[in-house]
């Protein structure tokens, strides 16, 4: 499936091609820092399918417990997490599904690190909830 994306304020936008059965939760607890939230959703594509439309993304280099090098790219305007890749000839990219413009598309597969997973992710349909503010 083409997708496309952008960050926040629309300096950094790009295009892929994904497996659209490719979406995973990851709940450890990088992910949770580095999204800010309780977990981080990533769909993958293949470097082969990527590419930068617009922008050019700052990024640093995550040493994961496993030892992995793993580049996180970000919009150095407004800080917007973009994607994951090796830190080193990426063979895929791990990108953030709030930035996919056709993320409605895409229900999660797996979830990983469960272990590290925050006690109420599981209740979140018993909370009440407002369609909007």
């Amino acid at each position: 499936m083409k997708i496309d994306g952008s960050c926040h304020c629309g300096e950094i936008a790009f295009e892929a091609e994904v497996d659209s059965s490719g979406l995973r939760l990851c709940h450890c607890t990088d992910c949770q820092r580095l999204s800010g939230s309780a977990f981080r959703a990533n769909l993958r594509a293949p470097a082969a399918g990527f590419r930068l439309l617009r922008g050019e993304p700052r990024s640093y280099i995550k040493i994961a417990d496993s030892g992995a090098r793993r580049r996180h790219a970000f919009c150095g305007n407004c800080g917007t997490p973009i994607y994951a890749c090796s830190a080193d000839d990426p063979v895929s990219y791990s990108l953030r599904i709030g930035t996919i413009a056709q993320r409605a598309a895409f229900m999660p597969v797996s979830q990983i690190w469960r272990r590290s997973a925050l006690p109420w992710v599981d209740e979140l349909a018993k909370v009440p909830a407002n369609e909007q503010g």
